[in-house]
């Protein structure tokens, strides 16, 4: 039986001396990665039952509520096709940041391309070649860090609106509902997902040997540690966040298309 890299390599793919179930993990990884590309495909498509409440004809008594795969919901041209939906001009923003992450990266490499599989596993290719040539685009996942702090002030934002409740004079009051505790619920979790990053740990403090020579410095180690202690559970906020926004979508959804009706925990009158 191999014992090394290079004769896990001889002995091909599956190769190893691991009794364990290794390949439970990058197969539950991709059925789960697998599954969210699909219902996000389907939704973008869709184009439809995105949101609910004040000023869209569906529950107009209840607080406007936006699905996150919309937002911000901008408003197209009417010579657009009715295929083409707002969620398809933002979403790879967002995705975009998804996909360089370095957590996934990992986790997708070894699900979909099986490069590695697992360690100590033999691996379908016989050399490794980095991140240069088709990949060299993942190098871009600092920047698409600045986009996803934005669009964590925008679901902000949105889930701040969906406690605004309009009264029958005209004005407005607090309320909660389900709907506004799932778009919390996830805007949350994306915050501490995005917060956690290891672009956003090193953009604050990893890039400096002295904190105390530095303007600033104190401020910084202190946002450092914060980011540190977030990253250290970097792969828990990957996963619970990619669930966040897509329960939240999928409430909206079914509440927009009359499924069930949003429950009013109370509403200030």
């Amino acid at each position: 039986m191999a014992t090394n890299a290079a004769a896990l390599r001889e002995e091909g793919f599956g190769a190893t001396q691991r009794r364990d179930a290794w390949w439970a993990g990058p197969l539950v990884t991709a059925l789960v990665l697998g599954g969210f590309v699909v219902y996000t495909t389907f939704r973008i498509f869709q184009n439809a039952y995105f949101h609910f409440g004040e000023g869209t004809g569906i529950l107009p008594d209840h607080s406007y509520v936006l699905s996150p795969m919309y937002s911000p919901l901008l408003v197209l041209p009417a010579w657009v096709p009715n295929w083409v939906s707002p969620a398809m001009l933002i979403l790879w923003m967002p995705g975009g940041f998804r996909l360089t992450c370095y957590y996934y990266r990992k986790a997708y490499y070894r699900a979909f391309f099986l490069d590695p599989v697992a360690c100590a596993v033999g691996e379908p290719r016989d050399q490794y070649k980095g991140e240069t040539h088709l990949l060299l685009f993942q190098n871009i996942h600092r920047y698409f860090l600045y986009v996803a702090l934005v669009f964590i002030l925008i679901l902000g934002y949105d889930a701040i609106e969906s406690y605004i409740w309009p009264t029958a004079d005209g004005g407005h009051t607090f309320g909660v509902s389900v709907g506004s505790l799932m778009l919390t619920l996830g805007t949350t979790l994306l915050a501490l997902y995005t917060f956690s990053c290891h672009s956003l740990r090193h953009l604050v403090g990893g890039n400096i040997d002295c904190f105390s020579c530095v303007a600033g410095g104190q401020t910084r180690y202190k946002m450092w540690r914060g980011a540190t202690r977030l990253n250290e559970h970097h792969m828990l906020w990957a996963w619970t966040s990619l669930f966040g926004v897509t329960f939240a979508d999928l409430y909206v959804y079914m509440v927009a298309s009359g499924r069930f009706a949003d429950p009013v925990l109370f509403v200030l009158r």
